[in-house]
């Protein structure tokens, strides 16, 4: 397998694996993915990221394409994740006068992945690297999406390696965004997904790189970003901004699922206390729209009600499919409580609860449980809850 030349003395050496269908369990990867590698070479050698594991023939046969792989000075660890460092282990065996340069956290990080010591250097923010005629500085990018995230800058080849950061999950027969095909649907799930729990970061970040001078975005998987460069930095801005941003207004989200339409006839009935407290209630059934659509609306909103009738003394499979994707990073201390209707033993607002606790939402307790049917007072009583929880959201009592 070939190295492919990005600019003098610069290749792509990574790995494709375009059957890949799920990626870390949290995403689906219609088009596959990369695993981006990249060889730097001046008077010494750099790698730049590693591949998965199981993938390190084919980054050990491109480099070979270029230079003896035992020639390898130094391997540059962006990230440390498995899909990122599952190959250091044996890239370390096949390039042994190589060190290994990262930043403080990722060199532990890797120390316990691997179980062995290895040749290691520490950089930090703005650090640099002479290999002789290229010049690698070093930009501190923590929680992007990981502790020990980094990306490396190459100034005089103006090119940008940025880890996760900028990717997509997408394998195309080439590798540059000009000559790969149809990717946007995928580069802003991937945002959806890895980045934008981390959007503070991801703008001070953004605020970062912005004084430097790049025309290339080398990210870790898909594409390698050489044209609209510009356009894919703005959009990547824009996103942050409006996953930071909070609406003028009061937004609660009222998600539930409804067997027989009474865990629904509270949901309504607590929507118009919501309303009548000033603020927006956005009425949402699960077992109609997609638990990550519905994740998304939580992360951009004030407050959150969750409904489920019991079911075999448990809440139903798309309550828990849609707490699977709320995001403890970006929900922490968002107002949420439980409701629901039942007909035995009612355990299910009990377990919402704990779940949202574990999210680390601050939860409204008691939550709301009605025996089968609601009646007036039932429904009263809902629509008071929901009254009492968004009185205490615009009143701004949760701290």
């Amino acid at each position: 397998m070939k190295a492919v030349a990005i600019k003098d003395g610069v290749y792509w050496v990574g790995a494709k694996n375009p059957d890949l269908r799920v990626f870390d369990i949290v995403m689906t990867t219609e088009c596959g993915t990369t695993y981006n590698a990249y060889l730097v070479v001046g008077e010494k050698v750099a790698l730049v990221e590693t591949v998965k594991s199981g993938f390190e023939e084919e980054l050990l046969s491109r480099v070979a394409s270029v230079l003896p792989p035992e020639q390898v000075d130094y391997i540059i660890m962006n990230h440390t994740e498995p899909d990122h460092s599952g190959a250091l282990g044996k890239l370390l065996e096949k390039m042994p006068g190589a060190t290994v340069v990262a930043s403080k956290v990722a060199l532990k990080f890797l120390r316990e992945m691997i179980n062995e010591d290895f040749p290691q250097m520490a950089v930090a923010d703005g650090d640099q690297l002479d290999l002789g005629g290229k010049r690698l500085t070093f930009i501190s990018a923590p929680f992007l999406h990981w502790p020990d995230s980094m990306l490396t800058y190459l100034k005089d080849e103006r090119l940008l390696f940025t880890c996760d950061v900028f990717g997509c999950h997408y394998s195309g027969e080439d590798i540059f965004n000009d000559l790969a095909g149809e990717m946007e649907e995928a580069f802003r799930y991937y945002f959806d997904v890895i980045m934008s729990p981390f959007s503070g970061y991801v703008l001070e970040a953004l605020n970062k790189i912005k004084r430097l001078d790049f025309n290339i975005i080398a990210p870790s998987h898909g594409p390698v970003l050489r044209e609209n460069v510009p356009a894919y930095v703005e959009k990547y801005a824009r996103w942050a901004a409006g996953s930071t941003a909070r609406p003028a207004g009061r937004t609660i989200i009222v998600a539930y699922v409804s067997a027989y339409g009474n865990t629904k006839n509270l949901a309504a009935e607590m929507a118009a206390g919501i309303s009548e407290a000033g603020a927006e209630a956005r009425l949402v059934d699960l077992s109609v729209v997609s638990p990550a659509e519905v994740a998304g609306m939580v992360n951009s909103a004030d407050g959150l009600l969750v409904g489920s009738p019991t079911l075999n003394r448990d809440a139903v499979y798309p309550v828990w499919d849609f707490l699977a994707r709320l995001s403890p990073v970006i929900n922490q201390g968002k107002p949420a409580a439980a409701f629901g209707s039942y007909g035995w033993s009612g355990e299910a607002v009990k377990l919402i609860e704990q779940r949202l606790s574990g999210l680390q939402f601050k939860v409204h307790l008691p939550g709301l449980k009605v025996n089968f049917t609601p009646d007036k007072r039932a429904k009263d009583g809902a629509r008071e809850f929901g009254r009492s929880f968004a009185e205490q959201l615009v009143a701004k009592r949760y701290s």
